[in-house]
């Protein structure tokens, strides 16, 4: 961490000190990365500058959006971002909105502009928000304004927060408004790729939010081994799904490993099993990723839809059961994918193929990462014994000023929090998690969480897609 573009330093000042990092592996080719890299190059600069612009990127019931589109919107909100809101390289920018294709270029404009994206979920409300904010030292945000009452019923706690521009939104001065007098190209901000990219929270056991900082090359990172790997996705994929952009396993299904790979997302901002059916039935998706409770409502009403473009469906958030993947593969034919990711790991790092499933199983290490089952002690257990799961790969912890860094990263390994048995073959088993923790439709919500707070794939706010 010698050069960075960052003149604002915050994050990486409040990273804990590199001896309580985890190890992290670059074993595979593919996992090796230049010193500079910037996430949005990669992910959308590539495929237009490779001649690929003309391809559909994003697709909402409002219409659709190509490659081209979305780099030169993407372009036009950077400078926004840097010109008319004066962000400086390490800032961090708050994004408030669903899943919608103004959300999704949003992202993409703050990684351009060398921003640290602090995407936040629809139903967090004002207490939330501020909390986040000021761990954080947020300084800029952009906002869908149907969300707008809670962020601003947050603001007279949130000092650091300056300045707020609304997408969706009829006033002179709004994003939409300023974006359209802003150039079509954009000069990436130089980024190192380990400089900071986002800031995913996660509530933890305790209600107290964790920050867990990912770096350019993390985000690059989750697209090279699981969507490789284990998704197996291809530029002619079709990818929809019900994780929040701002939930680490939609921000790889719904963004990055699309654009990775060239292919498209459907961006929808509401869906329950029947609507998630609908979507793929009219977008003729070919993959699905959601939670193990919306496949079990899907396998019940599959029948009354025409699904014969899906192929791909990923399980992640939660544990799948067994009798929901049969239930599933019985009414469509498809295998689910499952695996475990959290957001200390940005993504999945168990998994499988749909040819190599064993029932029960969460899967095995995916490339890229090494995983095992240590005892109360540290040390690896036999094949069979109950112990806690450790991961070490390309990505891992860095909490964001927090003590909490050294339970989770132990002697190099990532301890997930997750109890596992690991059998002959190195096939993992879910056992349950080993703090006290509700999971509700694949978010982790603390206990004391529960009566305010819905379930992520729950209650969302319905607004047209457009950008």
């Amino acid at each position: 961490m010698t050069y960075t573009a960052h003149t604002d330093t915050f994050v990486r000042d409040n990273l804990p000190p590199k001896s309580a990092w985890p190890e992290f592996r670059f074993d595979l080719p593919e996992l090796k990365y230049p010193a500079r890299l910037n996430c949005a190059a990669e992910l959308l600069d590539k495929p237009v500058t490779r001649g690929h612009g003309h391809r559909i990127a994003l697709r909402s019931p409002d219409g659709e959006c190509t490659y081209t589109q979305l780099y030169t919107h993407a372009n036009r909100l950077a400078h926004v971002l840097t010109k008319e809101m004066g962000l400086k390289p390490g800032n961090r920018v708050l994004l408030r909105g669903p899943n919608n294709p103004m959300m999704a270029a949003c992202w993409l404009a703050v990684m351009k502009a060398g921003g640290v994206a602090v995407a936040t979920m629809p139903l967090l409300r004002a207490k939330e928000l501020t909390d986040i904010v000021t761990k954080a030292e947020v300084t800029h945000a952009l906002c869908d304004k149907h969300l707008a009452d809670d962020l601003e019923a947050a603001l007279p706690n949130c000092p650091s927060l300056k300045t707020i521009k609304y997408w969706y939104d009829d006033a002179a001065d709004s994003l939409d408004s300023l974006v359209l007098k802003q150039p079509l190209t954009y000069g990436n901000v130089p980024t190192a790729a380990d400089d900071p990219a986002l800031i995913a929270f996660t509530s933890g056991t305790t209600g107290k939010p964790k920050g867990t900082v990912h770096f350019h090359r993390d985000v690059i990172a989750m697209c090279d081994t699981f969507a490789r790997s284990c998704v197996r996705m291809s530029k002619d994929d079709i990818v929809c799904g019900t994780p929040p952009i701002a939930f680490t396993f939609g921000l790889g299904g719904l963004l990055c490993f699309p654009l990775r790979y060239g292919a498209s997302s459907v961006m929808m901002e509401k869906l329950s099993p029947e609507l998630l059916l609908e979507t793929i039935q009219r977008f003729k998706a070919t993959t699905c990723f959601t939670s193990p409770i919306m496949y079990r409502g899907m396998a019940a009403i599959a029948d009354r839809f025409e699904l014969g473009s899906l192929k791909t469906c990923v399980s992640a958030g939660e544990a799948l059961p067994d009798a929901t993947r049969q239930a599933f593969k019985q009414a469509t034919g498809v295998e689910i994918i499952d695996g475990i990711g959290s957001t200390e790991m940005i993504h999945c790092f168990i998994s499988h193929t749909p040819e190599r499933v064993r029932r029960g199983a969460t899967g095995y290490a995916i490339p890229g990462y090494t995983a095992t089952v240590l005892d109360e002690d540290g040390k690896p257990c036999r094949p069979g014994v109950v112990g806690r799961l450790a991961v070490k790969g390309p990505t891992g912890c860095r909490y964001l000023a927090d003590e909490r860094q050294r339970s989770y990263v132990q002697n190099g390994w990532n301890v997930t929090g997750d109890a596992y048995l690991m059998d002959e073959d190195g096939y993992f088993f879910y056992q349950a998690r080993t703090d006290d923790m509700i999971i509700s439709a694949g978010y982790n919500i603390a206990g004391p969480e529960v009566a305010p707070r819905a379930a992520w794939s729950g209650r969302r706010i319905r607004r047209g897609a457009r950008l």
